[in-house]
């Protein structure tokens, strides 16, 4: 079976698992936008994590489900209440299942 056959099959099972690397633009440092994320991403069992970067944008991993990741994608456009998103800027990955869980980091 070829791998788009795998892929076709697996969603059909519901068992899509994906990685997406998210840049979030905006007023997104200082409004809780990395533990509100966090807390969201735990709740729907995403793996990653969340950081400010120095430029004043936030950049995030999330692994897990298709649908979930989603769901986590579409939290970023909009972000807390005092959020101001302008823009997300997605990239989708290969799943790695490389994170045990979701975390908060700090930029190097």
């Amino acid at each position: 079976m070829d791998v788009i056959s795998q892929l076709n099959l697996r969603r059909r099972m519901g068992s899509v698992k994906t990685r997406a690397h998210v840049i979030v633009t905006g007023r997104v440092q200082g409004v809780f936008y990395r533990a509100e994320t966090a807390s969201k991403a735990k709740q729907l069992n995403l793996t990653g994590w969340v950081r400010n970067l120095p430029d004043g944008r936030v950049e995030a991993i999330f692994e897990g489900e298709e649908t979930n990741v989603q769901k986590m994608i579409d939290f970023c456009r909009h972000g807390p209440p005092n959020a101001y998103v302008v823009d997300v800027d997605v990239r989708r990955r290969e799943w790695k299942d490389e994170f045990d869980d979701f975390e908060v980091r700090y930029y190097d």
